[in-house]
């Protein structure tokens, strides 16, 4: 543990999790570089060999030529100081609104997992103001814009580098300011870059890498909220609990299914008390909730596998083996992978949108929601005539869900010769990030309506003696008081933007305990 008691996490030796990226970016874990003699001989190796080429003449990729294309021009020993500067301000040309400063602290620390497996040829003082970065919350603004996710994320990343050298604006105590001035406040000083490493922090796969951590942290939440919400709606629709029986579901053997059904059945009661609708058979979006919500929970695994997996790779170009004293260039900054997860997981959550979007509205409707007031509405006598419940909400819901489904198109497929074609097929890996934190951002506010309207209909069937709360499961009786307490029952109209947005918030920060946590 480090010295304020909050975790540490050590790079250069174990494997980096998905869930100590989102620590860092939280600021509830600092960072530290290993100390074993193992990792210390990949740097210094790395180093050495590097030197030992330059003083040779050797021909490096990056180091004594010319960038991409550019390859074929040589460098004079005599300025390859002078290149990784000239690589960091070329590629100052993002466009769009920045990063978060959570998404700048992730992806600082994704390239520095990726700069401690030891094969980039990077410095101790690079390792170190990398890791000083982190821990003393120097963030860089990095426009999201500008990378085609082969040769890496060049120009998002060369704004990580830019501020190590002291050039381009950070995120600092609540600030923008200068990478300068911030540097000179923590009374470090701007890196000066050696050969190879300003290409070893640009030529990589660490902004898709950690937006990628951070969409899977979001969707892990999303897949028990959206199961609780199922157990909400079936309850307020006078649903057939017998849809989710364990018998039904070991029939079909999908683990994940199995789990989101398992989930929904104990949220009802459903041995205690078991409820049979007046319908044989519940629409689907109740019936195959487990189906739809599993698909995802089931492709979690092999998900945490490419991410982890790129997460840990050395994957700059050329690779640096000074122990065994090899230049080995190749295309390890290609984000094939991490565009391939995000094209599917952007796919998986935009469908629970329309999973909840698809519930919201048999809630609303009285000729589908067996007996409750239209648009779910609290109002009495004549004042139910004036009041509109849920109305917008569902209308607004049903923009958030055509907007998410609409970013399912892959990113992946788009790829764009570029670079006079020496980046000639792209794998569009960080737009296919990006696309997926939107469609994250959509789905949380469609959640977030569903979750307020389907608890308002338990809580209209209580109210109605329809429904006694003696029979509903412990954890989702107190789910209910909690909302309940929070969101007043919807009776008169009013604006509920402030009531969705705090929602949208604690679905963000994962406010409920939800199946063991």
């Amino acid at each position: 543990m480090s010295s304020n008691n909050i975790k540490e996490v050590v790079f250069g030796d174990d494997r980096i999790s998905i869930e100590d990226i989102v620590a860092i970016s939280k600021s509830e874990a600092n960072v530290a570089l290993s100390t074993s003699d193992d990792f210390k001989l990949r740097i210094d190796s790395a180093v050495t060999f590097l030197d030992d080429l330059l003083d040779e003449d050797g021909v490096i990729y990056g180091v004594t030529t010319g960038y991409g294309d550019s390859c074929t021009v040589d460098v004079p020993v005599s300025m390859a100081t002078e290149l990784p500067l000239h690589l960091t301000r070329f590629h100052g040309c993002g466009m769009g609104a920045p990063f978060s400063e959570q998404q700048s602290k992730a992806i600082l620390a994704t390239r520095l997992c990726s700069l401690g497996q030891g094969y980039s040829g990077v410095s101790w003082p690079l390792l170190n103001q990398l890791t000083g970065f982190i821990n003393k919350d120097i963030l860089p603004v990095i426009p999201q814009e500008g990378s085609v996710g082969a040769s890496g994320d060049l120009t998002p990343l060369s704004y990580v580098a830019a501020c190590m050298i002291g050039e381009r604006d950070v995120y600092y105590k609540g600030d923008v300011v200068s990478a300068e001035q911030a540097i000179k406040l923590e009374n470090m000083s701007p890196l000066v870059l050696r050969p190879k490493e300003g290409l070893a922090m640009m030529n990589g796969t660490a902004v898709m890498t950690a937006m990628a951590c951070l969409a899977y942290s979001r969707a892990e939440y999303l897949i028990k909220l959206c199961s609780r919400i199922t157990a909400f709606t079936s309850l307020a629709l006078k649903g057939n609990s017998n849809h989710f029986d364990d018998i039904l579901f070991s029939v079909k053997p999908h683990p994940g299914q199995q789990e989101v059904a398992s989930w929904i059945r104990n949220d009802l009661n459903h041995h205690e008390h078991p409820r049979n609708s007046k319908r044989l058979q519940d629409r689907y979006s109740v019936r195959c909730a487990p189906h739809i919500i599993g698909a995802l929970q089931d492709s979690m695994p092999w998900l945490r596998s490419m991410i982890e997996n790129e997460l840990n790779s050395a994957n700059d170009n050329p690779i640096i083996d000074g122990v065994g004293e090899h230049v080995l260039h190749g295309g390890h900054f290609y984000g094939g992978h991490i565009a391939l997860a995000m094209d599917t997981l952007k796919n998986c959550i935009a469908n629970l949108a329309d999973l909840v979007d698809r519930q919201m509205a048999l809630l609303m409707d009285t000729k589908f929601n067996n007996g409750l007031p239209a648009n779910l509405s609290a109002a009495k006598g004549e004042r139910r005539y004036i009041n509109h419940g849920f109305k917008a909400v569902q209308i607004g819901t049903s923009a958030w869900t055509a907007e998410a489904l609409k970013h399912t198109m892959p990113a992946s497929v788009f790829s764009r010769s570029t670079e006079c074609h020496n980046q000639d097929k792209v794998s569009m890996g960080t737009i296919a990030s990006r696309d997926c934190l939107r469609v994250l951002d959509l789905t949380e506010q469609v959640v977030a309506a569903g979750l307020l309207s389907s608890a308002q209909g338990v809580r209209l069937r209580i109210e109605q003696n329809e429904l006694s709360a003696a029979t509903l499961s412990k954890d989702l009786a107190s789910m209910l008081d909690i909302i309940s307490t929070d969101f007043e029952l919807l009776v008169e109209d009013r604006a509920l933007e402030s009531d969705l947005r705090q929602t949208v918030s604690k679905i963000q920060s994962k406010y409920w305990d939800l199946y063991n946590g």
